[in-house]
């Protein structure tokens, strides 16, 4: 019943920056996390960032230097600021949520549609 809309996806030239965007549906007090997940061709998918209900995050170490996730709880709003972007952060980038307990990071329990991050010259 939860819904995650995506929106931010696009171009960017290597060292460039771009900002996701997630609105969900629900109060995000409801959920126990919030995030974002990304496919590259050919890989698996992985855990980029988490924001959890009491405010600690967890981050990927491919981009805990680069990018921050952070949240807008008025907006009901969780964003991905990705900054000195590279070709290997190519992928498709999913808005996640987490409802259960314990929590599991790597099965989030809602999924947004996706959206095309590309990074070349």
């Amino acid at each position: 019943q939860v819904q995650l809309v995506e929106s931010g996806g696009g171009w960017v030239q290597p060292g460039g920056s771009l900002r996701l965007s997630c609105a969900a549906s629900a109060n995000d007090f409801r959920l126990n996390a919030m995030g974002w997940h990304r496919q590259a061709p050919g890989k698996e998918r992985e855990l980029v960032a988490a924001i959890m209900r009491s405010g600690s995050i967890n981050y990927s170490s491919s981009v805990k230097d680069r990018f921050t996730i952070s949240r807008d709880n008025a907006k009901n709003t969780v964003y991905l600021q990705m900054n000195s972007l590279k070709p290997d952060d190519t992928a498709v980038y999913y808005c996640t949520a987490w409802d259960s307990k314990p929590l599991r990071l790597d099965s989030p329990d809602y999924w947004g549609q996706g959206t095309q991050v590309t990074v070349s010259s």
